[in-house]
């Protein structure tokens, strides 16, 4: 799976990374907010594809537009089961833990 990461002046913004390890965590602090709406279930579809059923996002506290946007993703994913907030130890209210359909 590949993303384009937030760039610099300095760095070409259409260079494309490769999102690796697919551990089940997605840390979007690093992707511009335009890429979260295709990022998030790509990710999603890669991690059921490795067989991974438990996905922690992390979109940071700030004021909770990324954690609202990223909850709209998550509710109109046919692949998601249920998501909720992390709890104190997995991020708080900064991350948010999802559980995916076997398939």
């Amino acid at each position: 799976m590949t993303a384009k990461p937030i760039t610099t002046d300095s760095e070409q913004p259409d260079q494309e990374i490769q999102i690796s390890p697919l551990n089940g965590e997605l840390d979007l602090h690093t992707f511009h907010p335009g890429e979260i709406n295709s990022l998030v279930p790509e990710y999603l579809q890669a991690c059921l594809e490795k067989g991974i059923r438990q996905v922690r996002v992390v979109h940071g506290k700030g004021t909770g537009t990324l954690r609202r946007t990223v909850h709209a993703i998550l509710a109109r994913q046919p692949s998601v089961a249920h998501f909720r907030l992390a709890g104190q130890q997995e991020g708080g209210w900064g991350a948010t833990i999802v559980y995916l359909n076997q398939p």
